[in-house]
């Protein structure tokens, strides 16, 4: 398969029980690479909720979607994320809780996230030679949504604003939604999803990802992580 752009995920392991309901909720299995049935939501329409999510998956960016830059190729990226990979310990938590990101929902870590900030660091800082610089108007469709002066410096330097100091872990579950509708999508994650949710969280790999033609992530390979 052709993908246009790579970035390195944290991809929920697929036979837990947690990442098997919140795959169906987004309906797409970005490792099995198919769409899969929506649950009944009652009132709920899943469909326009996950609709801006489903073609990534589930999972939490840690460098963010990048097309190659000259001179590189899949090949040396998957190198270079082995090697990464073996250099870095895995990464324990507390857990995993719904929470409210603005006007999207998503899941987000309990307890000290030092190290796992410096995981996602080491991804963005470590694999940035094999970004291509990011078009102008992609870097001035950033700026028109508003960012701060380092968000804006990051943009230059790593082609994303929200990295490094300005990196929040989280796995995305919903597209931005009405104020209104916030409550009714929280109540149903909460019943559904919430008590499945792993005490303590663990990362323990990273993940390849590519994005196909059609727009959708789809799982390459995972690094342990050996250290």
């Amino acid at each position: 398969m052709t993908f246009t752009r790579y970035a390195i995920y944290y991809a929920p392991p697929a036979e837990a029980a947690w990442s098997k309901w919140a795959t169906g909720w987004l309906g797409w299995d970005m490792e099995a690479g198919c769409a899969t049935a929506l649950p009944d939501a009652g009132a709920l329409d899943v469909a326009a909720i996950t609709a801006t999510p489903r073609k990534y998956g589930l999972h939490a960016t840690m460098k963010p979607p990048m097309r190659l830059a000259t001179g590189t190729d899949e090949d040396a990226l998957r190198a270079a994320c082995a090697e990464l990979a073996a250099t870095r310990a895995p990464v324990r938590l507390e857990g995993l809780q719904v929470e409210r990101l603005g006007r999207f929902l998503a899941l987000r870590p309990l307890g000290d996230v030092h190290a796992l900030n410096a995981l996602a660091a080491a991804c963005v800082t470590e694999l940035d030679t094999f970004r291509a610089p990011a078009p102008d108007a992609e870097i001035e469709k950033r700026r028109a949504a508003g960012l701060s002066a380092e968000q804006d410096t990051n943009l230059i330097q790593w082609g994303y604003p929200y990295v490094l100091d300005q990196f929040r872990f989280h796995i995305t579950l919903t597209g931005k939604l009405p104020k209104g509708d916030l409550p009714a999508v929280e109540d149903y994650l909460a019943t559904e999803l919430a008590p499945l949710l792993p005490q303590p969280f663990e990362i323990n790999d990273l993940a390849l990802m590519g994005e196909a033609e059609d727009g959708r992530f789809h799982l390459i390979q995972r690094y342990p992580l050996l250290a």
